[in-house]
């Protein structure tokens, strides 16, 4: 649907693919828009940003809402708790009390659900590469079912299992950061 509107009657994105035809950046890390901004051209980086826009919109929007409404939740819990009515009893600013007592406190589920959120991403990308033709890794594995490559196949779910693990690792590693009692149990 997004295609059709902003793509075949809007024409504000391009339909597919990274780069308009005949415009092609040098290779030096095979992610084109790094690899636009390197060769120095900005017309070029702003064509690889603009072939991204569409895609990347259309991968953030389901988690980008379900991590709204988790935020809103647990800051709305948290701003009940006594220390941050103590906190502005005791005239700290209201932006004071939200970063130092709201924030901290609801910051570990919301981390969480956003560690999950990366990890549906990876399993997001490859319907999403797969529809605006793009290369990547969820886009190698559907041409490699399809192909019959398994090998490629294991290769690309190990990748984003691995993937996955480390995300998850990266996020429970995170929670003695945000909150020191957590180490201590």
């Amino acid at each position: 649907m997004l295609l059709i509107l902003f793509a075949a009657v809007l024409g504000w994105v391009p339909v597919g693919g990274l780069m308009p035809v005949g415009m092609e950046p040098p290779r030096v890390t095979g992610m084109s828009i790094i690899d636009a901004a390197l060769t120095g051209d900005a017309t070029m980086a702003w064509e690889a940003v603009h072939s991204m826009l569409l895609p990347a919109f259309t991968l953030a929007t389901v988690p980008l809402a379900l991590i709204t409404r988790i935020t809103r939740a647990e800051v709305m819990a948290a701003a009940m708790l006594d220390h941050v009515r103590t906190a502005h009893a005791k005239g700290l600013s209201g932006r004071q009390v939200v970063l130092r007592h709201v924030l901290r406190n609801a910051a570990i589920p919301i981390v969480t659900v956003i560690g999950l959120q990366l990890g549906l991403l990876l399993s997001g990308a490859v319907l999403t590469e797969t529809i605006f033709a793009l290369p990547g890794v969820g886009r190698l594995m559907v041409d490699s079912i399809l192909s019959r490559d398994y090998s490629v196949v294991q290769a690309g779910a190990l990748f984003i299992a691995i993937t996955f693990v480390l995300v998850n690792l990266l996020v429970d590693l995170s929670y003695t950061l945000l909150d020191p009692r957590v180490g201590r149990r």
